[in-house]
């Protein structure tokens, strides 16, 4: 992300969840400042809940040099339209139209490992070059302008304007890739809908990577539904995690598909902060979405989806990899589990919803 912003020259969007005010989020700043120095136009949108470390002075020097930037809250804006459960959990950077990063990460020192109790930190993020980055751009676009009630004027909209070649990009070996947006503004609940349809289709493997697992009815369904045809239904998720309530809300669900022959696995090196998602030879998913009611109803996320075999390669031998730092739970079962622990589960599962 340093380098594409590095290589910037007419503007960049910067969208994230949280953005910390400690060493890693002051990089960034230095170099916003330093591009905006050089006449490159700076937008800077960050999650009021998520990013409440940041102070008057650290937005004030950004402001200062000429960059623009402004909180989103739900509670405020055209109409009064959200409300505070609904929070921005996108991360976007788009850079001149042309290039894009989508993932799992936020700004701050901890998402590069140096959280004794969380370290090492595993995450996900992806960069896309090519026209795809330009619908990256329009879900920034439309949330800058709920969070200021402002179009932001030029923006490269059209490809060869940004310098992509159409025909180049379906023809030199590129991939298909979509940019997923889907938020409670939704007409329909996007993500949701989404993920059912993927499971859905899946005729040989799933394999789901996220840090918090609770699913909702439909994808409940979906993944019980594809381990009755047989499918390779693989699970990771965190031995270390950061929310007690998921964390033991999830062992109702992963007790339940374990015992219907999904795997399960604990990623033990770290904590795991990726969201992706394997499915079948060709089809992939990384993103900010979570596996979990929040991001399927409540919160804005963004997912790049790809559709290619060798990047789906990529995506298997990156999950084997974590496969090989998690122990597989086998035989798991809650119901013999201690009383506390069946408490614990069915207590959290209560808020669930919210989850």
């Amino acid at each position: 992300i340093h380098q594409g912003i590095e290589e910037a020259k007419s503007y960049i969007l910067f969208q994230f969840y949280i953005l910390r005010p400690d060493e890693s989020g002051n990089r960034f700043k230095v170099q916003l400042i330093q591009k905006a120095g050089e006449g490159i136009a700076v937008y800077v949108l960050y999650d009021e809940f998520g990013s409440s470390e940041l102070d008057e002075e650290w937005i004030g020097d950004l402001k200062l040099a000429g960059v623009k930037i402004v909180p989103f809250n739900t509670q405020q804006g055209p109409n009064n339209r959200f409300q505070l459960n609904f929070r921005n959990h996108r991360k976007i950077v788009v850079v001149d139209g042309k290039s894009s990063w989508i993932g799992g990460l936020n700004i701050g020192n901890d998402y590069l490992g140096e959280d004794k109790k969380l370290s090492p930190w595993r995450d996900t993020h992806m960069r896309i070059d090519g026209p795809s980055s330009i619908i990256a751009q329009s879900i920034f676009s439309l949330d800058w302008y709920y969070a200021d009630n402002e179009l932001i004027k030029g923006l490269i909209w059209m490809p060869d304007e940004a310098g992509i070649n159409l025909s180049d990009a379906r023809n030199k070996n590129k991939k298909e890739v979509m940019v997923l947006s889907a938020g409670p503004a939704d007409n329909l609940e996007t993500a949701s809908l989404f993920f059912t349809n993927a499971l859905n289709l899946a005729r040989k493997r799933i394999w789901i990577a996220t840090p918090y697992f609770i699913p909702d009815e439909s994808t409940l369904a979906s993944l019980k539904l594809a381990l009755m045809k047989g499918l390779d239904v693989r699970i990771i998720t965190p031995s270390l995690n950061d929310n007690w309530f998921v964390r033991h809300a999830a062992n109702l669900y992963l007790s339940e598909l374990n015992q219907l022959g999904a795997k399960i696995y604990f990623f033990e090196k770290g904590f795991m902060h990726q969201k992706v998602m394997l499915i079948d030879d060709s089809f992939s998913m990384i993103g900010t979405v979570n596996f979990d009611n929040r991001s399927f109803r409540l919160n804005f996320e963004v997912a790049g989806v790809v559709v290619d075999k060798k990047f789906a390669h990529q995506v298997e031998t990156m999950l084997l990899d974590d496969l090989a730092n998690s122990t597989e739970k086998t035989d798991y079962n809650l119901a013999n589990e201690s009383f506390w622990e069946r408490l614990k589960a069915r207590a959290s599962d209560l808020l669930a919803p919210v989850l």
